[in-house]
């Protein structure tokens, strides 16, 4: 079931707008289902007392998710790193996180209940972040209730570090941070946008390697809000290549040759991959970390921009 915030609705807790939205469950259940992740708001987990926006998508999935679509598929993904606690998976483009509307099966969840069958006793199969379909990197799934609770924790409290390596078309130096709010656009309910009603997102931005008037940044997010990296670059006019949601357009750099043309408007997703990732263990109190390089497409584009620039 979903539904979006009317305006009547807007800038109030989570909890209470869903026990309005959907008047069939009690507060208190609904509350449950939050705290457990089976009510998330535009693809993510949230808090009961999280306040939400006019247009917000807020999912609810009780009871449907192993009936209908959450049964166990074999899915190529590799795993990166195991520990008793959780597991480090390098999740490839064009992976859905997890069953939804328009994506029933199929999905990385699946995939792990296949290979982890416990999982299924987890929210969500242990998922705890996100990452979108075309995005390729790193990704930490939950093993247990007790660290799945301490990851959120973390997250929540801004304690986790994520970073991400992006190919741009435009060119840019130095570093610099982007400070805006995003919230669900109003005329497309698949996209988000900068809202000065949304929430809070804080992406910082360092240039890499600028190849004629293309860039390569390095990014890293204190927030993790639905497409951020991505809305906050269109933003700044340095659309992601490949990005079909936020540069639909295709844009190109100017001075490109017809063959570098033809490569980036040919490229078959958004060229952005989550390379590191780094938290608290919250058994030895130090730090770990992972990083997981660029897969051969990206790095294949990145070659080509140099070779045609």
């Amino acid at each position: 079931m979903i539904k979006n915030v009317p305006n009547n609705l807007a800038n109030k807790r989570l909890d209470k707008v869903s026990a309005e939205l959907f008047p069939d469950f009690s507060r208190t259940q609904i509350k449950k289902w939050i705290l457990e992740g089976k009510i998330i708001v535009n693809g993510e987990l949230s808090r009961p007392k999280e306040i939400v926006q006019e247009n917000d998508e807020i999912e609810v999935n009780p009871i449907e998710e192993k009936k209908v679509s959450w049964s166990a598929q074999e899915i190529d993904f590799k795993v990166h790193h195991e520990s008793d606690d959780y597991i480090i998976i390098n999740k490839p483009a064009g992976l859905v996180m997890h069953p939804g509307s328009g994506c029933y099966d199929q999905t990385l969840a699946n995939g792990l209940i296949f290979r982890y069958p416990e999982l299924v006793n987890l929210p969500r199969s242990g998922i705890v972040h996100r990452l979108d379909k075309d995005t390729s990197g790193v990704l930490l799934i939950a093993k247990n209730e007790q660290f799945r609770n301490y990851f959120i924790d973390q997250m929540q409290q801004r304690k986790v570090i994520k970073e991400y390596t992006a190919v741009v078309v435009g060119s840019t130096l130095g570093s610099f941070s982007i400070d805006e709010p995003i919230g669900r656009d109003k005329f497309n309910r698949t996209k988000m946008s900068i809202r000065p009603d949304g929430k809070e997102a804080l992406t910082f931005v360092r240039s890499s390697e600028r190849i004629g008037n293309y860039s390569i940044l390095d990014i890293s997010i204190e927030t993790g809000r639905t497409h951020q990296i991505r809305v906050h670059l269109s933003s700044k006019k340095l659309p992601i290549v490949g990005d079909k949601t936020y540069d639909p357009g295709r844009s190109i750099a100017k001075d490109s040759s017809d063959k570098l043309i033809e490569i980036i408007r040919s490229f078959p997703r958004q060229a952005l991959h989550a390379r590191f990732l780094s938290f608290i263990c919250h058994k030895t109190k130090n730090e770990v970390s992972f990083n997981i390089k660029a897969p051969s497409d990206i790095k294949i584009l990145i070659s080509d921009i140099k070779k045609h620039s």
